[in-house]
């Protein structure tokens, strides 16, 4: 990999870049990096988001002010590059391991023959390979609580539907190219759906409101 970058997005952020593949060892990275961020507890650091491949730094400009020329921006990157070189992953940040509980195919998963179909496999040896795998979510996104995972096994890649539903009912399990994932609410969505978990993956009125978190292992369940 090569060293990440830091730079400017907007007048008010700092996004570190890792690398561009959807990869574990980058997306290990960017978390290392993101966790040492936290703990460094920067002053004027609104907040701290990793995604795939980056971590987006917030900052309030005014805490980044010195008496030279320097702008706030440039004096933060300094401080981000010497977190960012000591925060290379030893291993995997491991951030607790959760099960959720799966209805496969049926109404819950209308696309589980066609999941089943492209991969050349049996139904019950989809929900059987994909309930197999552990998982680890690489980021948020998309709507709140929507984990990203990476560690889908190779045969049930499967591109994205060439047309997206309009509503994808909340909990539904889905595969998208190299992905797999859980709808926490009822939103469009143009991945496969192949069983739906009656767990609750975002709840504003909890704390934290999302179920899952970046770093957190997974593993699904047939019911």
């Amino acid at each position: 990999m090569n060293p990440p970058r830091i730079e400017p997005l907007g007048d008010c952020a700092a996004l570190i870049h890792c690398g561009e593949a959807i990869a574990a060892d980058v997306n290990a990275q960017a978390l290392a990096i993101a966790h040492a961020l936290i703990d460094a507890d920067l002053p004027g650091i609104t907040d701290i988001v990793p995604a795939y491949a980056s971590v987006c730094v917030r900052y309030e400009p005014g805490a980044w002010i010195g008496a030279d020329a320097q702008s706030p921006f440039d004096r933060l990157a300094v401080r981000l590059g010497a977190l960012v070189e000591n925060a290379q992953p030893v291993a995997p940040i491991d951030a607790g391991l959760i099960e959720i509980p799966v209805s496969y195919g049926g109404e819950f998963g209308p696309d589980l023959d066609d999941v089943a179909a492209h991969a050349g496999l049996m139904r019950e040896a989809v929900i059987d390979l994909h309930g197999s795998a552990e998982y680890r979510v690489a980021m948020l996104g998309f709507t709140p609580g929507f984990a990203y995972l990476l560690g889908l096994p190779d045969a049930l890649h499967m591109p994205r539907r060439a047309t997206p539903r309009t509503r994808v009912p909340a909990g539904s399990v889905a595969i998208g190219g190299a992905q797999t994932g859980v709808y926490p609410r009822e939103t469009p969505g143009g991945w496969h759906l192949i069983g739906r978990t009656p767990l609750n993956l975002f709840d504003p009125a909890r704390d934290p409101p999302a179920l899952l978190k970046p770093g957190m292992r997974v593993k699904f369940v047939a019911r």
